[in-house]
């Protein structure tokens, strides 16, 4: 009798994690963290949408297609994360964590 797979595998692919992190870091040079967003400000529906820092907080310039690409590469390794809320990508050690406003301390 053939084993069925399980839904939830007993040990996490770390190594998709971290080939995602080289194709970012290679497609988007000087990236640090990247902010991923299912709220796209400029869109009325939902869009995914990346925001891009280098290692000193600083924003990176990259286009549309780029910034939305990697948005929806960090979407697909990690399809169980809640994306009603922001999450932030760190390239160096291919670990997403949820990046509220009061995480950040940008409370109001």
């Amino acid at each position: 009798m053939l084993a069925t797979p399980s839904v939830n595998p007993a040990c996490p692919d770390t190594q998709r994690q971290h080939r995602l992190a080289a194709q970012l870091a290679e497609m988007i040079p000087g990236a640090a963290t990247i902010r991923v967003n299912l709220t796209d400000p400029s869109r009325a529906w939902p869009h995914p949408s990346a925001a891009i820092r280098d290692e000193g907080g600083k924003a990176l310039e990259v286009s549309r297609t780029t910034a939305t690409v990697a948005a929806r590469w960090i979407l697909r390794v990690w399809p169980e994360a809640d994306w009603t809320r922001p999450h932030t990508f760190d390239v160096q050690c291919a670990a997403l964590t949820c990046s509220d406003l009061v995480a950040t301390g940008r409370s109001r």
